[in-house]
């Protein structure tokens, strides 16, 4: 199955500390033992997803495109899935953190 997001195209993902410290933010579930980046088409999804994100208190969040194969270079070197979300918070595609779906 080839990849469901081209190389150059745009994506919109969390960012906490935009400005300073800055990182992606990353989502863990302990009871399958993963991490992932949520991963948004849009930003208007992107702002209706990050209300159903796990968030660490007192960090500030801003929304912020990213080209995929930039985010795939940081998911393979922090060893994240990327799951694309919609504006529910619900899972529309699992991906292995080069892009490729699961």
């Amino acid at each position: 199955m080839g990849q469901i997001i081209e190389n150059t195209a745009w994506v919109y993902v969390v960012v906490q500390n935009p400005g300073q410290q800055e990182n992606i933010l990353g989502q863990r579930d302990d009871a399958l033992d993963i991490t992932f980046i949520p991963v948004f088409k849009d930003r208007d999804t992107a702002q209706q997803g990050v209300l159903h994100l796990v968030k660490q208190p007192g960090l500030s969040l801003e929304i912020q495109a990213i080209i995929f194969e930039d985010l795939t270079r940081y998911a393979v070197q922090g060893g994240f899935l990327l799951f694309l979300l919609d504006g529910t918070g619900q899972i529309v595609t699992k991906m292995s953190p080069d892009g490729q779906p699961l």
